[in-house]
């Protein structure tokens, strides 16, 4: 009997869903205070990600230097400054920027 072939669309879907799962089980062993598995359940959910072109999604947060699932108040710092998001790694070090400007100006027109 053949196997059936599954859509790109199909594929992505998977791959979300085994991502998601993967982040959540990485915010878990943050907060039960094992790093390493942390470590390894990110870097599988980025190679998920890669061989199926699917991004990360927007909400999971994760060092890019250490590859810890970052959780606010466990693990990083998190500040608002001059029209930018500061999240800044507890594990490393490192510290990641990004804007709110968009956000911002959404909330005055309102």
């Amino acid at each position: 009997m053949a196997r059936r072939r599954i859509s790109a669309r199909e594929a992505r879907n998977i791959a979300r869903t085994r991502m998601d799962r993967l982040m959540d089980l990485a915010i878990e062993e943050v907060r039960e205070g094992r790093i390493d598995r942390s470590r390894r359940y990110v870097s599988l959910a980025r190679k998920i990600g890669m061989r199926t072109n699917t991004p990360m999604t927007k909400d999971r947060i994760y060092c890019r230097k250490c590859m810890v699932a970052l959780l606010p108040g466990w693990n990083c710092k998190v500040r608002l400054r001059s029209n930018r998001v500061v999240i800044h790694c507890l594990t490393c070090g490192a510290i990641q920027r990004a804007p709110y400007l968009r956000e911002k100006k959404g909330e005055s027109d309102e």
